[in-house]
């Protein structure tokens, strides 16, 4: 229990936060576990689309409410950004104003209601897990399909807009170094608080593996991208054994893996052979093209994995630099791999990792900090 305990707290997620199985949700998930073992008592609000209600989340929280997600068809036409017109309910504007509990928005996505008079005189936080139209015309970028391409443009720019909302929140949580950078040019009351995840303590192992690791969520044009990136100009003229392992991946990813012999593709992994996978690899090999927010799968690797090599967009102003290799050019990340798949991943390196992951980045530490910005 902490100086919090017995305290009332409401949490707006854009969606059910359970099971926790991709970045977001992970985020609010641990996070309501690491308040609830404070001691807080978390009323969740939860827009319901494509995922069951929880039993478990009723055991983690004081209250737990659904609301219907509207339709693409009911919000898109909206001046709103699509993520935030269809996240309005009045029945939680209603339960948000039945008492003085403080309120922490998940996202641009839940704030519809941030500026909303029934509000006024609550302690209004947004837990921002993006510069949200950044991300956007990053995915704009990487987009083949016109029509797709087009609305990821349309909405970027009114996400653009939008973002001046945060203007009315009392507090402002960036999940990122980089985040945060940005968003202390034009807000006030900006934090950096690192994302929330399901790791306790480092479990990495000494010794050495024998295959290099790509993972991620393979159906997301970005890791598609980067995984057709490591085959086509790491993996491929290497004499190692590389894994690619996520969930539902793209049919251009599994056809260029067809035609390179070192490269095993494991689809939708459940959770426990993920985790081992990262475990027994003696590489997490991460990339990205493009620089948002804090990766999950880079945190875990760095709590489970031996050696993680990766790319200056996936880790740049995290703050875990000094635990990764960094190299973008291909040619030089080969002779990385070649020089480490020689080279045990000893205790020393263990060590420095949990005083860095565990006096900064644990669960705990982030709870606290949250706390104590929206309570004082």
């Amino acid at each position: 229990m902490s100086n919090y305990s017995g305290k009332h707290l409401h949490i707006v997620s854009f969606n059910v936060p359970y099971p926790p199985d991709y970045g977001g949700v992970i985020d609010v998930f641990y996070k309501i576990k690491a308040l609830h073992e404070l001691g807080v008592k978390v009323h969740l609000h939860c827009f319901h689309y494509g995922r069951d209600e929880s039993k478990e989340l009723e055991t983690i929280c004081e209250s737990v409410h659904y609301y219907p997600r509207k339709k693409f068809y009911q919000a898109i036409y909206s001046s709103l950004p699509y993520i935030v017109g269809s996240r309005k309910s009045d029945e939680m504007l209603s339960n948000l104003t039945a008492d003085d509990y403080p309120v922490i928005f998940e996202g641009l996505h839940t704030c519809f209601y941030l500026n909303h008079p029934a509000l006024k005189n609550k302690v209004k936080a947004v837990r921002m897990h993006n510069v949200e139209w950044d991300y956007y015309r990053s995915l704009k970028e990487s987009e083949s399909n016109y029509l797709i391409k087009y609305y990821y443009h349309y909405e970027s720019n009114k996400l653009r807009k939008f973002e001046d909302e945060l203007k009315h929140a009392d507090r402002v949580f960036a999940i990122s170094k980089s985040d945060y950078e940005y968003l202390r040019q034009s807000y006030e009351n900006i934090s950096f608080i690192s994302a929330f995840h399901n790791n306790d303590t480092v479990t990495a192992r000494t010794g050495k593996g024998d295959f290099i690791l790509y993972q991620g969520n393979l159906s997301v044009v970005e890791n598609n991208q980067a995984a057709m990136f490591i085959a086509k100009k790491i993996a491929k003229d290497l004499p190692f054994k590389f894994v690619f392992a996520g969930k539902n991946p793209l049919k251009s990813l599994k056809k260029e893996i067809k035609s390179i012999s070192n490269i095993e593709l494991i689809e939708n992994p459940p959770f426990e052979k993920m985790a081992e996978l990262m475990r027994e690899a003696h590489i997490n090999l991460l990339f990205t093209f493009q620089h948002t927010g804090i990766k999950l799968k880079l945190l875990n690797s760095l709590y489970r994995g031996r050696f993680v090599v990766v790319n200056g967009k996936m880790v740049n102003y995290t703050g875990l630099e000094p635990l990764c290799v960094i190299e973008d050019n291909p040619k030089v990340t080969q002779r990385i791999i070649t020089d480490l798949m020689q080279t045990e991943f000893t205790q020393h390196e263990i060590d420095k990792r949990k005083r860095l992951l565990e006096s900064q980045f644990g669960n705990k530490h982030n709870a606290l900090l949250m706390l104590k910005e929206v309570f004082g």
